[in-house]
Parts: structure tokens; C-alpha cells; sequence
């Protein structure tokens, strides 16, 4: 009788292994087999990490096997079990890969196809096509969009984490590693004794070093020493961690009167102002987003207040980024006097930080929120409703959505209040015009590095542009990120549609890019910018001034965060800032969906890419007193997870 050599592999997370009954049943093209116990005397099976082989001896000749189909019952009490993979070795000696990467909670059932990637279009069989069909279906019962917020892009609906399917759940250690994170940072920081000391002001500057972790030759050292200084207030808006702000100034906005007369001291060309923006030395960041919006009331003991500056910078004759003139609302008046550097130290100090504290407010919710975790979710919950485990895409996406629900789920649970990637059109693009905008730099070099990858995984499996565009799964997958996801606007600049192979490998330039690099550049650097409160104010607890002359040191340190709450905030940036254990980086892909060689050498390339991105900007980086790192490819994790 035909025998087969099963070879199960079980995940080394924690709570991976079971003790359960497990059954083995193969489906083939002349044939099915009866189920099969899994089991060896004397032995204990399945356990965490574990490699198991088995003999399984079938009655008659099954023909090509199809699918194979796991069964857990229980045996004493139902725990779940994570099935890496099964090999299936024939009679006649082929081996055949039936990767899984998944949970089977209860008395729950799994049915694996081989591991060769396939398009809905080469699905022949009916098996195999019911199969496909039946997958979809249950998942689009349980990755189902809500609305979290008005505005918002649709999200997973799920009230809290435990909620959400077992697959996107974190591990166990994952899992324990957020909710532990912040209370790690409290002890390392050793800032447990100002926590709860909210409405209390800090005597001066100085005093916030008594929060401020000082490490030898770290950046957030030098943000410290040099964070008054104007030059260092323009370098952060091309390499902080919210690098994606500033744009090129084409025309002198009618809402910002500022005259060349009041910055003539700061134009070193000494031409007047409107021929340094024609020259393109004048750049601008405008927080208009943040005008209107009410502060939050999450302290009802402490006033909090918000401001929507206008800050106009120049780039000097050595070509570094230095403000000009900072407006501190939208509508010009006399109450809203334009802020200048040859004004009083104190009123220009004050005024770049009501800059740098609404800077830090549109990092959080545009820049890091919005742009990066929302929108992964968006590509993960579509991904998992229209693109099967067998689709070429959901091989290569799945990797860069790892956890990404599961954060977010987190974040809409315990940490949020109720209440673009390269875009040219900023004129940031000219190296030689700005030569210092090392995000820009290093994100092209991983951005070539990922679309080299994406255009040769869909060349492997698109022989043509026709296939794409009749890839109806793929199709609705893009239709479902646009009408749901990104709420059906054409702003948002995704498409609803793809016909070509190009557009198509662009299009996973932009989701594997988000989820891995732009998040890389704008969360990790959280605690090298931040840390230093009055480079990075989370909150203000007094109104803008509406007056030029009467700032004091006193009134910016009652101005600034209270000790209290700086604690909570610089316990959240170092968290926040925190790779986890096991991290995966770019272009590690361990859990091996993709078996097909072609694939597997595109994998080697790309893995060889990014190694010399890494080479290079370690060179780069050694001659720099402010290295920039973030966008270094080992230093950049696969998925939004934290």
C-alpha cells in the first residue's frame, strides 16, 4: 500500500505547541485518504519548535495530492497550536512544501494547498477553485471594515485586540512585550518619581535634565546642547523624525506679509525676498491642518493649547535649512505679530517652540498615525478579504502587514484619545539644491532597492499587462483599499484600478515601502528628537503670545509641559522608539510562502541591495557628528508593529 512520510513543523513562539489530538487527511486527484491520527508512542508531539515526522499509509494510489487537511480535537483542555508548515514526501520519493504560518484554535479544521503561488486564472480543477473560494469567504466574515474615527480610513472592526481573528493576533511575547514596554521605560529612565507630578512647573531649562537620560555621543545628547540654536531647528525638518513637511516656497503666501525688509538680516545673498524664493532658497512648513482644532482635555486640571505657525526658513550660503519667520496662527493681525530672529532671545526661542510642539502633533497623528499605521491597515485587512493564501501578492504582502492590525487595534484600545511618501511636487527632490535631506537620499536608495524587488516577483507571475488587469482578485483587492479604506477619495492618490504590470509593481512599492521604510524614518528617531522636552513639546499650557517684548524664561517654563506629564511623554518616546526582540528587518522573510526558485533568487538580490544601502550609508554616517541611520536597511523592520 502507498506510504507517505508527513514531516510537521510547529512554531517557536510562545503557547506555539499543542497537546491536542491531531489528524491528517490528504486529498488527491484520484482519491482521498481516511484521517489519519498523528501520533508516537512514548513521545510527546507538537511541542514548541518542534520538527515531527510520521509514516502514513493510505489504502489506495491518491494521485497528485491537492490539498491536506488538518483536524485538532481535544484531548484535556483546548489549547491553540501554530503550524509552520508540512512536507509531504511520496511514494515515489517528490517532496512536496504545504506552507501554513497559521493558528488552529478549538476544535478548528485547516485546509492547505501546495505551495507553488497561483493566479485565481491557473486554478483548472474544481477542488481547487471551491477551495479559493471558500477561503475568501470566511475571511471577509472576519476582516470586516468599521469606521473608527469621521475622516479616517476605514479600520478592522474589532473593540479590542483580543477581538481580532487568532492569525494577526500578536504572539504571546509580543503581546507582553506592549504592554510592558512603557513600564520598562519608566524604570530604565529612573523617572518614577516625577510621574505623578502634574501642575508642577520645572525651575528652568536645566531642570529637565533631571528626566534626561544622558548616553555618550548620542543625537538626543547633541538636540540637548544645540536645540536653541536656529541651524539645528532647520536640520530637523529634513532629517527629524518628521522629515516630510517641509516643502520649497514658490510663492509668498498672502496670509504670511513677511517683507524682505524684516529678513533682510537673515538673507546672506542680500537679495530681496521674493528673488531668493525665485532662486529656490526659501522653504516653507505651514500647520494649517492644526488651526481650528480644539486642544485636548484629557487633564481637566490643566489648560492646554494648540497653535497653526507658519514657519518660513532660508538656505543659506553654506546650504543649511535656518528659520526666517515664524507666524504662530493662520490669519495675520496685530495680535499675530510675525516672529523674527533679530527679535528679543526670548521671544524667538518661544516662537520656535510653538513651532517645534505643533511639528511634534502632526508627526503623531498625520505623519506616524495616519500615514504609516492606518494606511498598512487598510493594505492588510483588504489583502486578507481578496487575496488568497495562494496568491502571488498575499505572499508578498503578508510579511509587511505582521502585527500591523494588532498595534493599531492596541493603539484605538489603550492609547489614542477619542478625539506621502516622496512627493515631488514639494520641490525637495534636487540633490544638488539640498544637498543635506538625507531621508530623501537614503529613502530612494531602499525605495529602487524595493521596486526592483516588486517588478520582478509580478514579471515571475504577470507574463503580460492583460493578465494583471484580468486578475479579478487582485482587482478587487485595490477596489477594496480604495472604496474602504482610503473612503473612496481621489486625493488620497490610490488608484481603484491597475492594468499594467509597471503600475502594478509601483503600487507594492508604495505599500511594502510604508510599512517598512517610511515608518522606520518616522517612528525610531522618537526618542533621539523628542526626549529633550522643549525640542518637542506634547503639550503648552499657555496661549500663543499675541505680542512682541514681554517673553520671559519664566513665562516658557510655565509655557512647557509640567514634570508630570513630561514623564508620561518621554516614557512614550522611548517605547515608542524600541525595536522588539525578534525583530525582522527588511528583506528577511523566514516564513517561507514563496517555494518557487525564481522567487527565492529575487529574495537573495534583494536581500544583496539592501546589504550595500547599508554599506553605504555607514560611510556616509562616519563623517556626520549627527549620523542619520533611520533609513538604514538593518535597521529597518518588515511591518508597522509597534
Amino acid at each position: 500500500m502507498p506510504s507517505y512520510t508527513v514531516t510537521v513543523a510547529t512554531g517557536s513562539q510562545w503557547f506555539a505547541g499543542t497537546d491536542d489530538y491531531i489528524y491528517l487527511s490528504l486529498v488527491g486527484s484520484t482519491g482521498c485518504s481516511e484521517k489519519h491520527l498523528l501520533d508516537k508512542a512514548f513521545y510527546n508531539d507538537f511541542e514548541r519548535g518542534a520538527v515531527d515526522s510520521y509514516d502514513v499509509t493510505v489504502d489506495e494510489e491518491l494521485g497528485e495530492i491537492q490539498l491536506v487537511k488538518i483536524e485538532k480535537r481535544k484531548y484535556w483542555l483546548h489549547d491553540d497550536w501554530y503550524l509552520k508548515y508540512i512536507t509531504l514526501k511520496t511514494p515515489l520519493g517528490d517532496y512536496i512544501e504545504f506552507p501554513c504560518y497559521r493558528w488552529i484554535t478549538g476544535e478548528g479544521e485547516i485546509i492547505l494547498r501546495d505551495g507553488r503561488a497561483k493566479l485565481a486564472r491557473d486554478d483548472q480543477i474544481h477542488i481547487l477553485k471551491q477551495h479559493r473560494r471558500k477561503e475568501l469567504e470566511t475571511r471577509q466574515k472576519q476582516y470586516r471594515w468599521v469606521e473608527w474615527n469621521p475622516g479616517f480610513p476605514l479600520s478592522i472592526d474589532a473593540k479590542c485586540h483580543k477581538d481580532l481573528p487568532r492569525d494577526i493576533q500578536f504572539d504571546s511575547e509580543k503581546g507582553v512585550d506592549f504592554v510592558l514596554n512603557y513600564s520598562k521605560a519608566m524604570e530604565n529612565l529612573f523617572i518614577n518619581r516625577f510621574m505623578h507630578m502634574f501642575q508642577s512647573s520645572w525651575s528652568d531649562f536645566a531642570d529637565f535634565e533631571k528626566i534626561f537620560v544622558k548616553i555618550s555621543n548620542t543625537i538626543s545628547e547633541r538636540v540637548m546642547n544645540h536645540w536653541q540654536e536656529d541651524l539645528m531647528f532647520g536640520y530637523q525638518f529634513l532629517n527629524g523624525c518628521n522629515p516630510v513637511l517641509i516643502r520649497q516656497c514658490t510663492k509668498l503666501p498672502e496670509k504670511l506679509p513677511v517683507t524682505t525688509r524684516m529678513v533682510e538680516c537673515s538673507l546672506e545673498r542680500q537679495l530681496p525676498l521674493e528673488e531668493e524664493v525665485k532662486q529656490g532658497n526659501i522653504f516653507i512648513v505651514d500647520f494649517e491642518l492644526l488651526d481650528g482644532i480644539d486642544a485636548n482635555k484629557t487633564d481637566p486640571c490643566t489648560m492646554q493649547f494648540l497653535a497653526a505657525p507658519i514657519c518660513l526658513l532660508y538656505k543659506n550660503l553654506a546650504n543649511k535649512i535656518v528659520p526666517i519667520a515664524i507666524q504662530l496662527n493662520q490669519v495675520p493681525g496685530d495680535e499675530n505679530p510675525i516672529f523674527l530672529p533679530s527679535d528679543a532671545k526670548y521671544d524667538w526661542l518661544l516662537a520656535k517652540i510653538w513651532v517645534r510642539s505643533s511639528d511634534f502633533h502632526m508627526h503623531q497623528t498625520i505623519t506616524h498615525l495616519l500615514r504609516t499605521h492606518l494606511v498598512s491597515e487598510v493594505f492588510g485587512i483588504a489583502m486578507y478579504r481578496h487575496l488568497p493564501a495562494v496568491h502571488p501578492i498575499f505572499k508578498l504582502l503578508v510579511a509587511h502587514v505582521r502585527f500591523t492590525i494588532a498595534i493599531n487595534t492596541k493603539a484605538r484600545e489603550q492609547l489614542i484619545c477619542e478625539y506621502g511618501l516622496f512627493d515631488k511636487a514639494r520641490g525637495m527632490d534636487s540633490t544638488e539644491n539640498i544637498p543635506y535631506y538625507f531621508y530623501r537620499d537614503d529613502g530612494l536608495l531602499v525605495w529602487e532597492a524595493i521596486k526592483e524587488f516588486t517588478a520582478e516577483v509580478v514579471g515571475i507571475y504577470y507574463e503580460s499587462d492583460q493578465v494583471v488587469a484580468e486578475d479579478q482578485e487582485l482587482q478587487d483587492f485595490l477596489k477594496d483599499v480604495y472604496v474602504y479604506g482610503m473612503r473612496g477619495r481621489k486625493t488620497s492618490g490610490f488608484p481603484k484600478s491597475i492594468k499594467t504590470r509597471e503600475k502594478l509593481s509601483e503600487y507594492l512599492t508604495v505599500v511594502i515601502f510604508t510599512a517598512s521604510a517610511q515608518h522606520a524614518a518616522v517612528n525610531f528617531g522618537q526618542y533621539d528628537w523628542c526626549s529633550w522636552i522643549p525640542n518637542a513639546p506634547p503639550t503648552m499650557r499657555a496661549p500663543p503670545p499675541k505680542a512682541k517684548g514681554v517673553v520671559t524664561i519664566e513665562q516658557i517654563v510655565e509655557t512647557l509641559p509640567d514634570r508630570g506629564r513630561s514623564c508620561w511623554h518621554l516614557g512614550a518616546v522611548w517605547a515608542l522608539s524600541q525595536f522588539q526582540e525578534n525583530e525582522l528587518f527588511l528583506g528577511m522573510y523566514p516564513e517561507e510562502h514563496f517555494i518557487e526558485k525564481p522567487v527565492k533568487e529575487a529574495m537573495a538580490r534583494f536581500r544583496k541591495n539592501l546589504e550595500t544601502i547599508v554599506s553605504v550609508i555607514a560611510e556616509r554616517n562616519k563623517k556626520k557628528k549627527l549620523p542619520y541611520y533611520y533609513l538604514s536597511p538593518d535597521r529597518i523592520p518588515n511591518s508597522v508593529a509597534i
